[in-house]
């Protein structure tokens, strides 16, 4: 009875054992895929969390390399102070300190009100920036997620310490005959106009920028000369020509306008007036010489993304240059003054320094010793030039400023290389230095920096010399700024009272 329906129960019975299994199996496959995702969430989740961490110490790095930077840069203050303290007479000691001062305290005030709104605001015809009054668009979370992201806070601290140093330079130009509220109009001018809007061309989205020369609606950059990727636009790493030669140039044009001091010029000779303590220009310069790695190092503007190697090689070439030119300098005082000047060392030194602050990361090592040799010629043929046109510089502002300034504008063209230039990060691949065209560029961009702080920084000092006078009568000069400006009868009396 059974020999029909065994076999098929059988059947069943294999069919449903089958069945088990597979819904078994798939049980585990659920379990072991539920598994899986959840273990992959939480990696996502370790990975998320890991490259946060790294973006905010990147991000912090970076902060910080840019706050320290610019605290060096600002200490260069110190060194100006102790150069031109030294380098002019004892009776007008104090003046020289406080103009240093006032300097670093007017640009904090001005650049902060307007000056960094006309240097890195959005541009109005490539000319000059329309940001913010009062940094205004910098506050708390500007940048988005405060542990991987800048706020802005950092940059204008770091542009605040170039923005006195530019107004610094002047103060040697016209010390020893100058009113003390003539030089602080200056100051505050300088700030708030004259220099930013130079940093606006070169370092901003101005005509002349290597950074996004007046971008068009679409984002576009419009650099000198093709206004594409073909040209770079003028190149200034760390300011010969936005810092330097607006400080040089401005200076020489002081100097001319207040006039030489009493008794330097007599009968169209040159009379010597020496400062009265070398120990204090040595100083001064080798502060300075320190301070000019967070200068040029520091214009790197960050540490990651290989820009550590760059800042290296930028201390590199910024050695060179210095000792090239110190060596250079020393030479020459020997060969033409027939003897080891100190004084002309120093400013040798200062000369290297501003020759390679331009082109510093995108030349190398061997181009810049060349540049510091060249800059201190550069210098002394200026020194002399001025000494038979008789216009006097104190602290020869305008051969190491203005005339070395515009060496290294123009050397970059020369030496620059365009896999340097790539290495230092500039935006666009090209040919320009082989081709030639960066030259014409670094020409075009020197001149016109040139030409506007010649004549803004004219128009300033002869309006106020027509207005009011910026000189002091001669019984103030030759009893003193320190007394009549100040109170005191020198920087030891005024010390010890």
């Amino acid at each position: 009875s059974c020999q029909f329906s065994c076999p098929n129960g059988r059947s069943s019975s294999k069919m449903a054992g089958s069945t088990a299994t597979i819904a078994a199996m798939n049980a585990r496959m659920d379990m072991l895929q539920g598994y899986l995702e959840s273990n992959m969430t939480a990696l996502h989740a370790e990975v998320a969390a890991a490259q946060h961490t790294a973006d905010s110490a990147e991000s912090s790095l970076d902060i910080s390399w840019i706050i320290l930077c610019g605290s060096i840069v600002f200490f260069m203050q110190a060194g100006f102070s102790m150069l031109e303290a030294g380098a002019v007479t004892e009776k007008n000691v104090i003046n020289i300190l406080f103009k240093n001062i006032m300097d670093a305290s007017i640009a904090g005030i001005f650049f902060w009100a307007f000056g960094y709104a006309v240097a890195y605001g959005p541009t109005y015809g490539g000319f000059i920036g329309t940001g913010e009054v009062f940094i205004l668009d910098i506050h708390n979370s500007a940048g988005g997620d405060v542990a991987t992201s800048s706020d802005g806070w950092e940059g204008w601290f770091f542009q605040w310490a170039f923005a006195g140093t530019a107004a610094t330079i002047v103060s040697g130009s016209v010390a020893e005959r100058t009113k003390f509220h003539a030089y602080l109009i200056y100051s505050a001018i300088c700030a708030t106009f004259i220099y930013p809007v130079v940093v606006h061309w070169v370092w901003g989205s101005g005509f002349l920028s290597a950074w996004g020369a007046m971008p068009d609606a679409e984002g576009n950059a419009h650099p000198l000369f093709s206004g594409t990727s073909a040209s770079n636009g003028m190149i200034d790493f760390a300011g010969s020509g936005v810092v330097h030669m607006v400080g040089g140039v401005s200076g020489l044009v002081g100097a001319m306008v207040v006039g030489p001091r009493t008794g330097r010029f007599v009968d169209g000779k040159l009379q010597p007036i020496p400062g009265h303590n070398t120990v204090m220009q040595a100083l001064g310069t080798t502060i300075l010489w320190f301070g000019w790695y967070g200068f040029n190092c520091g214009s790197t503007l960050m540490l990651s993304g290989g820009a550590a190697n760059l800042a290296g090689k930028v201390a590199v070439t910024t050695t060179l240059s210095a000792t090239s030119a110190c060596l250079t300098a020393t030479l020459i005082s020997h060969f033409f003054e027939k003897t080891f000047d100190i004084g002309i060392a120093l400013n040798g030194i200062l000369a290297g320094l501003v020759g390679v602050t331009a082109c510093c990361s995108v030349v190398d090592p061997w181009h810049a010793v060349i540049i510091g040799f060249v800059a201190s010629f550069v210098y002394y043929g200026a020194r002399n030039l001025l000494f038979r046109l008789q216009v006097d510089d104190p602290l020869d502002a305008f051969p190491l400023h203005g005339c070395c300034g515009f060496w290294s504008v123009l050397a970059t063209g020369i030496f620059c290389t365009d896999v340097n230039v790539q290495y230092a990060a500039y935006p666009n691949v090209n040919t320009a230095c082989a081709s030639g065209e960066q030259f014409g560029v670094q020409i075009v961009g020197g001149l016109i920096i040139f030409i506007w702080s010649f004549t803004t920084s004219g128009l300033l000092f002869l309006g106020m010399h027509k207005s009011f006078g910026i000189r002091v009568s001669e019984e103030v000069e030759l009893e003193g700024l320190d007394k009549s400006e100040h109170g005191g009868g020198g920087v030891w009396e005024w010390g010890n009272r």
